[in-house]
C-alpha cells in the first residue's frame, strides 16, 4: 500500500536521479573522446554491478526463479535502450536522436493502455497523464530541434539510425513498465542488482557486434566511469527500482522527461552554451507536463483499476 509519504519521497528521489543523469551529460561527452560508446557503457555497467553485488551480497543466498526472470527482462530492455541509443546516434543527427528518444514520454502512457503491460492494480492512463505526455513531448521537440526545422524534414530521410533511436525509446518505455510491474513482486536489492548484471551480460555480446572498441585510460575517463558507475547507475537504478513501487509508469516517464532540461542547465553552467528562448520554452513545456500530471493526480501514486 502506497502512502502519501512514500509517494512524495518517491517523486523527490526520482527527480534527484533524473537531475544526476542530466548532469552527467557533459562528463560522459568528454569521456567518450577516450573510449568508444558501447564499451564505455559496458564498463560502466560492469563496475556498477560489482558495487551492487557487494552491497547486496546477501541476495545470492535467497535468489528465486521470479527474481532471475525479472532481472533478465529488465536487464534486456535496459541494455537494448542504452545500446540502441548509442548506435543510433552514430548513424543519425543528434537532433533526430533526441527527438525520437523523447518518444518514450508518449510510448509509456500508450503502452500502459494494454492491461498485460501495466502493473497490477493500476488503471489505464487518464487524461492528465496523456495531456502531460503531450506537453512534455512538445517541450522535448522545442528543446532538441533547431529553430525553423520543418516537421516534414524530420521524416524525409528515415535511415537505420532513426529506426534504432525509435527502438531505443520503445526499449526504455518497456523497461519502465517492466520495473513498474515487477518492483512490488521482487525485493529491491534483487531487482536492482540482477537487472544491471543481466544488462552487462547482454552488452558483452552486443558491443563487439556493433563497434570496434577502443579504451585509453585517462583521468577524465576514470572520473566519468567512477561517477557514472557508482552514482548514476548503482545508486540511481536502486532508487528508481524502489521508487517505481510507489509511482505509476506514466509519472515515472514524465519525471524522466526532465533529463534534457537538466542536461541543458549543466551545459550552460559548465560549457557556457547558450540557452535560447526556444530552449527555455521547451524546458518550460516539460515542466508544465510534469505539473499537469502531478498536480491533477497527486498524491495518489497508484490508483486501483475500476471494477
Amino acid at each position: 500500500m502506497t502512502t502519501r509519504k512514500d509517494s512524495i519521497t518517491a517523486h523527490l528521489l526520482l527527480l534527484a536521479v533524473v537531475a544526476l543523469w542530466g548532469g552527467t551529460f557533459v562528463l560522459v561527452k568528454d569521456a567518450l573522446i577516450d573510449a568508444s560508446p558501447l564499451f564505455f557503457n559496458q564498463i560502466r555497467m560492469a563496475l556498477a554491478f560489482v558495487v551492487l553485488a557487494g552491497i547486496h551480497w546477501r541476495i545470492w543466498h535467497s535468489l528465486t526463479r521470479t527474481s532471475l526472470i525479472a532481472g533478465a527482462v529488465a536487464g534486456l530492455f535496459l541494455a537494448a535502450g542504452y545500446d540502441f541509443q548509442t548506435v543510433g546516434l552514430a548513424r543519425t543527427t543528434p537532433s533526430k536522436s533526441a527527438f525520437l528518444t523523447g518518444l518514450v514520454v508518449v510510448f509509456v502512457p500508450l503502452l500502459s493502455a494494454i492491461p498485460k503491460l501495466r502493473p497490477a492494480g493500476v488503471g489505464s492512463p487518464r487524461w492528465p497523464a496523456i495531456a502531460g505526455a503531450v506537453l512534455a513531448f512538445v517541450g522535448i521537440l522545442r528543446l532538441t530541434l533547431p529553430s525553423g526545422t520543418p516537421m516534414q524534414e524530420m521524416w524525409s530521410a528515415i535511415n537505420v539510425g532513426d529506426l534504432l533511436s525509435l527502438a531505443c525509446a520503445l526499449a526504455f518505455a518497456l523497461h519502465l513498465l517492466a520495473l513498474g510491474r515487477m518492483a512490488r513482486e521482487v525485493p529491491t536489492g534483487h531487482l536492482a542488482t540482477l537487472q544491471i548484471g543481466f544488462c552487462v551480460l547482454f552488452m558483452t555480446f552486443a558491443t563487439p557486434t556493433f563497434e570496434k572498441s577502443y579504451f585509453h585510460m585517462t583521468p577524465r575517463l576514470v572520473l566519468a566511469l567512477g561517477i557514472c558507475a557508482v552514482f548514476a547507475t548503482a545508486a540511481a537504478f536502486s532508487i528508481q527500482t524502489w521508487a517505481q513501487q510507489h509511482l505509476k509508469p506514466t509519472h515515472t516517464a514524465l519525471l524522466l522527461s526532465l533529463e534534457p532540461a537538466f542536461a541543458w542547465i549543466m551545459s550552460l553552467l559548465l560549457r557556457r552554451e547558450a540557452f535560447s528562448l526556444r530552449s527555455a520554452q521547451g524546458a518550460g513545456l516539460i515542466f508544465a507536463g510534469i505539473l499537469v500530471t502531478e498536480l491533477l493526480t497527486f498524491p495518489v501514486a497508484l490508483e486501483p483499476e475500476a471494477n
